[in-house]
């Protein structure tokens, strides 16, 4: 077995990795990511214990139980870049021996559940609502740095994409699913569709302050598309990476969002905290029983 390098896989003083500063034992099998740091505590705070707190940079950890089950919540912060990081080190943390810097014979599927928040780009899916995305459609280009595959369906709504968006003279899409493990569990209270996953806020989510934008259409491009029953619900800045490192890490992933934007309607929550709460509320519910 090939040895990883200490440049390619920096491990710190206390034997953690680099930047989530965690040790294997110390992250759960089944993960909560959250983009905002602070987020970490308000979904922690519903555990019934709690065993390990770390934090590094923008990477905080709580990692205890909730009943029998031990959950870890990690902060990634914002865009797919980040998750890069975050879901490469997770992977490390759960499939690598730091002692001999070997990718271990008998590899473990994490479940990781992204709890965050999102634009919907349907005016049926109101503010305060739920999605679970059954895709992840990235416009991000993260993914188009490593080696995959897409089965036919994908190969087709990616295909139908580039016509409808013209995307490709801006970037070159690309799609996973959810794991269908987790995401058969979330399915009463929920949304589902696809989510189209952007590099920035502003820009590359068709938003105007006082730059113009090479593709002003957009939001309406996006609203309009259609494959067969699938159709695009949302969009935000992690879910496409998210599915795709998970996917071909051999990881069980599933993102939720609670809607604070409708950018058909153009209107935003009164209240997003409360929308993320009840939101963190009902997946620990279901997170628990599975």
């Amino acid at each position: 077995m090939n040895r990883i390098a200490e440049s390619e896989l920096i491990i710190n003083n206390r034997g953690a990795v680099y930047h989530l500063d965690l040790r294997p034992e110390e992250l759960a099998p089944t993960i909560l990511t959250v983009g905002d740091p602070d987020r970490v505590a308000e979904v922690s705070k519903h555990f019934d214990s709690i065993e390990h707190q770390s934090q590094h940079r923008e990477f905080i950890t709580h990692t205890g139980y909730l009943g029998k089950k031990r959950l870890s919540v990690v902060s990634t912060g914002i865009g797919p870049d980040n998750i890069d990081i975050v879901f490469n080190e997770l992977d490390a943390l759960a499939n690598i021996d730091f002692a001999s810097r070997t990718i271990k014979p008998a590899l473990s599927s994490l479940t990781i559940i992204r709890v965050g928040t999102s634009g919907a780009l349907q005016a049926d899916i109101p503010v305060d609502s739920f999605v679970a995305s059954s895709h992840g459609l990235g416009i991000d280009n993260l993914l188009n740095f490593y080696r995959r595959d897409n089965h036919e369906e994908e190969k087709q709504i990616l295909q139908a994409f580039g016509v409808h968006t013209h995307m490709e003279n801006i970037t070159t899409p690309y799609i996973a699913s959810a794991g269908a493990g987790v995401q058969k569990h979330f399915v009463e209270g929920f949304h589902h569709g696809i989510t189209v996953t952007c590099p920035g806020f502003y820009g590359p989510q068709g938003r105007v302050l006082r730059l113009g934008l090479t593709n002003p259409e957009l939001i309406d491009q996006l609203t309009s598309f259609r494959f067969g029953n699938h159709r695009i619900t949302n969009f935000e800045m992690e879910t496409s990476a998210i599915y795709g490192l998970g996917k071909l890490l051999g990881h069980q992933c599933l993102s939720l969002s609670a809607i604070v934007a409708n950018r058909v309607e153009k209107t935003f929550s009164k209240d997003g905290g409360a929308a993320v709460e009840n939101l963190i509320q009902k997946t620990l519910e279901i997170v628990a029983g599975i």
